[in-house]
C-alpha cells in the first residue's frame, strides 16, 4: 500500500524513522495514531498529492521505525520527543515551513510541535482528539470506562506488554472494533500492517512507554504551557467522529482554549476519520491547507 510514494529512512538523534514520501506542491507531514502505522492515510493520500508533496511517517518506536529503549522518566516516548524527530526528518528533506495534520497519538505530537516550534509550521489540524492535559482533567468513572486504555497502557512495565503479547491480534481487532463505527469499513491490508506490527515485542514496549508518557511528562508539558498562557499561533482544525467522542465538552470548544483561531468539523464516522470518511477528510483537509 502507498507504493506509489518512495520509501525512505531517516536517522534522527536517537531513534530511526520510517517514511514514505511524494506528490507536487506545498509540504505536508502527516502523523497516524494508534494502534496503527502511515498506512492510515493510504486512502487520502492519493487526494492531498495532488495538491501537496506529502511526508508520512511512522511515529518512534511504531511500525518500521526505531525508537530508543524505555527510560525511568519516559522522556524517550514523550511528544516533545517525537516532535523532534519530525523536525530532525524535515529538516533532512530541506523543509523548513509545513503544514501538519495528526491523528490521535500523531495529533498529540502535532499540537506538541506547534507549541514548541511556532515558527515551522503554518497550518495545523488535528483528528479527534483534545489536548492530553484535557483528557486527563476531564477523567472521571464514565471516561474511564470508555477510554480505559489509557491508564490500562500507562500501567509500569511488564504488565500490558505481557497481556498484548499474548494475544496481539486480538487486542489490535478489539481496538479498532471499539473505536470504529463500522470496523469492516477498514482496509483489511492496512488492517493486517496494524497486526503485523503488535507481533513484535519492540513495538508493544514502545506503543505502552508512548502512553507512560502521556500520563506523566506530557501532562507536565501541557500543564507548564497552559499556566504559562502559551498557545497554538497558526490556524487550527479539528475533525472529529461523530461515534467517538474524545471528548466530554465539544472538541472545538476544548481546543479554543489553546489556540485564538480554531475550525471545528464532524464526521460521520467513528475514531478512523481518514479511513472510514476519506472523501469529506481530504476535503477538509485539502480546503485548509489550501488557505
Amino acid at each position: 500500500m502507498l507504493e506509489q510514494f518512495t520509501a525512505r529512512r531517516i536517522q534522527v538523534p536517537d531513534a530511526e524513522i520510517f517514511l514514505r514520501m511524494g506528490g507536487e506542491g506545498p509540504p505536508l507531514l502527516l502523523l497516524h495514531g494508534y494502534p496503527q502505522t502511515h498506512l492510515i492515510w493510504h486512502r487520502i493520500a492519493p487526494l492531498l498529492a495532488r495538491s501537496f508533496t506529502l511526508v508520512m511517517p511512522d511515529l518512534r518506536g511504531y511500525g518500521r521505525s526505531k525508537g530508543p529503549p524505555p527510560d525511568p522518566e519516559h522522556r524517550g516516548h514523550s511528544k516533545r520527543s517525537m516532535a523532534r524527530d519530525m523536525l530532525a526528518v524535515m529538516n533532512t528533506l530541506g523543509i523548513e515551513r509545513f503544514r501538519l495534520a495528526g491523528h490521535d497519538r500523531g495529533a498529540r505530537v502535532a499540537y506538541r510541535l506547534c507549541l514548541d516550534h511556532p515558527d515551522r509550521v503554518e497550518r495545523v489540524a488535528v483528528l479527534d482528539v483534545v489536548p492530553t492535559l484535557e483528557v486527563w482533567d476531564q477523567m472521571d468513572w464514565e471516561r474511564a470506562l470508555e477510554t480505559y486504555h489509557w491508564p490500562f497502557l500507562a500501567v509500569p512495565a511488564p504488565l500490558p506488554e505481557t497481556l498484548i503479547g499474548a494475544e496481539p491480534e486480538f487486542f489490535v481487532h478489539h481496538l479498532l472494533q471499539r473505536w470504529a463505527k463500522r470496523a469492516d469499513a477498514l482496509d483489511p491490508e492496512a488492517v493486517a500492517d496494524y497486526v503485523a506490527q503488535f507481533r513484535d515485542p519492540g513495538v508493544v514496549a514502545a506503543t505502552c512507554e508512548d502512553y507512560r508518557a502521556g500520563a506523566s511528562i506530557d501532562r507536565e508539558h501541557d500543564l507548564a504551557d497552559r499556566q504559562a498562557g502559551r498557545k497554538i499561533a497558526c490556524p487550527l482544525l479539528i475533525i472529529s467522529g461523530r461515534d467517538y467522542p474524545a471528548s466530554a465538552t465539544p472538541p472545538a470548544q476544548v481546543w479554543r482554549r489553546w489556540a485564538d483561531r480554531v475550525e471545528g468539523l464532524e464526521l460521520d464516522c467513528g475514531h478512523f476519520i481518514a479511513e472510514e470518511q476519506p472523501h469529506a477528510c481530504a476535503e477538509a483537509l485539502l480546503s485548509f491547507f489550501r488557505n
